[in-house]
């Protein structure tokens, strides 16, 4: 869907009271940054899937709007952005956009044909899903260059993580990978402590029927469900009260339901193994990701916030006006994850734009 289209859909849907409204919304302009603007559907197609999100959480129209003006937000940093790769000459070139396409058929397993076929099934042109890879590493090269080059990570910082993450961890003993499934009960679940037991307890009989434990736990697990319940590995010397039985559990055992102050839970051993100290040399490597990437995040936001210091913006308003029931929703609905991947190389930078 195009955004000229995506605003149609979203005029169309404002009641007929709203005249005056639509007369003030006709333009579809959200922003303007410097020369370049954001439309309004750009905002309100990008929220959608947020919005739906909130609303199956119980939020209200208040959650609604606060996440639409984030949205507009990152997309005002977004085109400060492009302003920064057209002054740099930082566009990506053909072979670039070329390669990372490649790179994202072959992570889905598809073959260039088909990763266009579902793009273009989601309702999404192949012009405009290359045009958002170009921009998405665009975005990548003058974050490296403005942002991440300038970051450095002293030894020292490192050391000192290292002290308050491993200082005291036990010198002996065992670990067991655990996977967990969790149902909470009082507010606001509005559960019962004996209402969230016996999901759990039927969770039991089933896993212990054949069904998967992992398939279980991405079923009702309130705990790493998009990760089959695994919470990785755990010194079984260190363990909570509540979780004491797994400590004489062998391998591929369940638990019983274990009723804890937050919730009932079932956990199974995966597999135990012997306790080795992690060393400093182990964990550096993790450590510095971890302080970099925190660094990293600091100076971007020095960074942005210098450009919007700089650059004229001026809000028009237009995304409090639009009631929050009526936004077009993405096209396709969800959709799958080749289409709604812009680029492995760059989700980066994404990532450094959602903070």
């Amino acid at each position: 869907m195009t955004a000229a289209v995506a605003l149609a859909a979203l005029l169309l849907a404002l009641p007929a009271s709203a005249s005056r409204a639509e007369e003030e919304l006709v333009d579809g302009i959200a922003a303007q940054v410097g020369n370049d603007i954001v439309l309004l559907s750009e905002v309100l197609q990008i929220a959608a899937p947020l919005e739906a999100e909130i609303r199956k959480a119980g939020g209200t129209d208040h959650d609604v709007e606060v996440a639409r003006q984030e949205v507009l937000e990152r997309l005002i940093e977004r085109r400060l952005i492009e302003q920064v790769v057209r002054r740099a000459e930082l566009e990506a070139s053909d072979a670039e956009v070329d390669e990372a396409v490649d790179q994202i058929a072959k992570q889905h397993g598809l073959s260039p044909e088909e990763l266009r076929r579902t793009v273009e099934a989601q309702g999404l042109s192949y012009d405009e899903y290359r045009d958002r890879i170009r921009s998405e590493i665009q975005h990548q090269k003058i974050l490296s260059l403005m942002v991440a080059s300038r970051v450095e990570v002293e030894e020292d910082e490192v050391r000192r993580l290292y002290e308050q993450r491993f200082g005291d961890q036990p010198t002996s003993g065992v670990e067991a990978h655990l996977r967990h499934i969790l149902v909470s009960f009082g507010e606001p679940t509005g559960r019962s402590p004996e209402e969230a037991c016996a999901r759990v307890e039927e969770a039991r009989r089933r896993i212990l029927a054949g069904e998967d434990f992992r398939h279980v736990a991405e079923e009702i697990s309130e705990v790493s469900p998009e990760r089959g319940g695994d919470v990785g590995w755990v010194h079984l010397g260190s363990v909570a009260d509540w979780m004491a039985p797994v400590t004489s559990l062998e391998e591929g055992q369940l638990s019983e339901v274990l009723r804890a102050p937050f919730g009932c839970n079932l956990l199974q051993v995966v597999e135990r193994r012997e306790w080795k100290p992690i060393t400093y040399e182990e964990a550096r490597p993790g450590l510095y990701a971890e302080l970099f990437e925190r660094a990293t995040e600091e100076a971007y936001r020095e960074w942005i916030e210098g450009l919007r210091a700089q650059a004229f913006i001026d809000r028009k308003g237009l995304v409090e006006r639009v009631p929050p029931q009526v936004a077009a929703p993405p096209p396709g609905g969800a959709g799958s994850a080749a289409a709604a991947d812009a680029s492995g190389a760059a989700r980066s930078a994404d990532a450094v734009l959602a903070r």
